[in-house]
């Protein structure tokens, strides 16, 4: 019986280790760090707002919609999102999946997703909403100890 029990624990024990790390990856608290970055930007839009955003963009950034070149994320707050944002009553993001992956000291996040826009009802009390399926890769490089996003691109296209 002794001898059994020899051989059985350490058996288990490989078939343990095996077992566990056949799993899913589990997430780093960097991954969880640049999911939080991403998830801060889509919430402030989802609000409406551009507060403490800049913080998440490094200086010189690049951002890319929909086929152009945006240029630094200031650059695209001050000619295109800054003013859309004004013409928004609503912007909501649902069916949202986000997947990063890190190479020190760089990042890789795709997100998927569903936004709905309502813009604001112009002069003659008319409003329209805007459903699209989107999709988002960013590039984030971790700088003086904080996630900073490099680079974005964004395209959409129109739900079924």
């Amino acid at each position: 019986m002794k001898k059994t029990r020899t051989i059985f624990l350490p058996f288990m024990t490989v078939l343990a280790f095996v077992a566990v790390n056949a799993q899913e990856p589990v997430i780093t608290s960097e991954e969880d760090a640049v999911i939080t970055v991403m998830k801060k930007y889509k919430e402030a839009l989802q609000n409406l707002t551009i507060d403490r955003t800049f913080a998440l963009f490094a200086d010189n950034s690049q951002v890319y919609e929909q086929g152009g070149i945006e240029g630094t994320y200031s650059d695209y707050i001050e000619h295109h999102l800054g003013p859309e944002l004004g013409h928004f009553k609503k912007f909501e993001f649902s069916d949202y999946e986000i997947d990063a992956e890190v190479h020190m000291p760089y990042a890789f996040t795709t997100e998927t997703y569903i936004y709905t826009i309502i813009l604001k009802p112009d002069e003659k009390g008319n409003s329209r909403t805007i459903k699209k399926k989107g999709v988002a890769t960013s590039i984030l490089e971790k700088i003086d100890g904080k996630w900073k996003i490099i680079k974005t691109h964004s395209s959409s296209r129109n739900t079924k």
